[in-house]
């Protein structure tokens, strides 16, 4: 009997500067619309440009993300981004076009090229801050699966 063969997934990988408010809150965002709409073969992660060990998401991400009904991993740990992670992404989709700009990575893309606008960070700021900011990934998301998950 032959085995079928399955194909590897697609990593799509959020990137911010520190890895512990905006591109998490988008990793799970994404991940809650792809469970959603049942759409299969890709991996989200995410990573920061200057992520510091021994941090931990923020607390106000991981409220505003509990208050939208989106799951958050509860043992998320920031990354540190690594060329590896660059060379294996399907996509690389960054906060601000100057993040792109720094990555110089052919196949990464920034929330201002798909959508027109970037995602201002909102560390130390109120918890509304990220309540907006999360609302602003959020609009995002099905243009990023009709760009990159429907082809």
């Amino acid at each position: 009997m032959e085995q079928k063969k399955t194909e590897p997934k697609k990593k799509i990988l959020f990137v911010c500067t520190g890895n512990t408010c905006r591109s998490p809150m988008a990793e799970a965002a994404l991940r809650k619309e792809l469970r959603k709409k049942k759409i299969s073969g890709y991996v989200v992660a995410s990573a920061g440009i200057h992520a510091e060990k021994g941090n931990t998401l923020s607390p106000n991400s991981a409220q505003a993300l509990a208050e939208a009904g989106i799951p958050v991993n509860k043992t998320f740990k920031p990354r540190q981004l690594t060329e590896k992670m660059l060379r294996e992404a399907y996509v690389v989709i960054t906060m601000t076009e100057a993040q792109t700009q720094k990555l110089n990575c052919k196949n990464a893309t920034s929330f201002y090229a798909i959508a027109g606008k970037e995602i201002p960070d909102p560390y130390g700021q109120s918890i509304d801050v990220y309540r907006m900011t999360l609302r602003a990934i959020r609009e995002v998301i099905p243009l990023i699966i009709k760009t990159w998950c429907m082809g």
